[in-house]
């Protein structure tokens, strides 16, 4: 099994658009509409993507600007980008293209960093929507031709789409070896790493679901055959292994009789 570099996913938007309740529902299946600051949360998951694993930070940043160094970090050290928006304030569009600017400000290769812009908050767009998709789509693909991103809708509340942006974020990204992305639907979790806290003594907490929600053993709909299909490979000998039982091998190949073996 082919071991990939750690990857870094980092989730932008402004404040109150719902960005962190699209993270909780996708990790741990569950959804609050209380709401609570976020300074800077980060998880950490293994996933297997046909018998490739995949290590993932998903780094859950404020929605402010009150941590300038952490924010330039965050971006500088990201290898794709979620950036949320409601599709319920025009205000929070507006924060979108603010953080379009930082991404270009501070990255020279950002027409090749995979981009999903999320727009939450559709159970409430039938009513209060101020955000139109159309309108999204249009300054995407105009003002900023020839980058690799896309845009969907979504709800939290619902559990709509939520996957769908993952999946969105998977084809869009050039880290995969060629011939992964056909099996990117079923992509399932290997481990659940930590959650860390923004507080001292907080450093190590586990997902609250993993020893109640069996659902989370596959991720993106992972059928359980193909889930233990990825863990029934045989990972290859090593060289070391190889070569302490090659003398003792020979030696047994020459004891046996050359009518009842033949080596090619």
């Amino acid at each position: 099994m082919a071991d990939l570099e750690r990857i870094r996913l980092v989730i932008l938007g402004g404040a109150g658009v719902g960005k962190s309740c699209i993270v909780k529902r996708f990790l741990f299946k569950t959804y609050s509409d209380k709401y609570r600051a976020t300074v800077e949360d980060l998880y950490n998951r293994e996933y297997d993507i046909g018998g490739v694993t995949l290590k993932v930070d998903i780094l859950d940043t404020s929605g402010d600007m009150q941590f300038p160094a952490m924010r330039r970090l965050s971006l500088a050290t990201a290898n794709a980008f979620l950036i949320c928006y409601a599709t319920t304030s025009a205000p929070s569009f507006g924060c979108v293209k603010q953080c379009f600017e930082e991404i270009r400000e501070q990255r020279a290769d950002y027409q090749d960093i995979p981009i999903v812009i999320a727009g939450a908050k559709l159970d409430l767009a039938s009513t209060h929507r101020e955000v139109r998709i159309e309108d999204v789509s249009e300054w995407l693909f105009c003002e900023l031709p020839r980058i690799r991103a896309k845009v969907l809708e979504c709800s939290a509340k619902d559990n709509h789409n939520v996957t769908e942006l993952f999946q969105t974020l998977l084809s869009l990204s050039p880290i995969l070896p060629t011939g992964s992305n056909e099996n990117t639907t079923g992509l399932k979790r290997r481990s659940s790493a930590y959650v860390s806290a923004t507080s001292k003594g907080k450093s190590r907490v586990g997902s609250p679901s993993l020893s109640t929600d069996k659902s989370n053993q596959s991720l993106l709909g992972a059928s359980g055959s193909d889930a233990s299909n990825g863990d029934n490979k045989l990972k290859p000998r090593s060289r070391s292994l190889i070569r302490r039982s090659s003398r003792k091998s020979k030696q047994q190949i020459q004891n046996v009789s050359g009518d009842e073996c033949k080596i090619q």
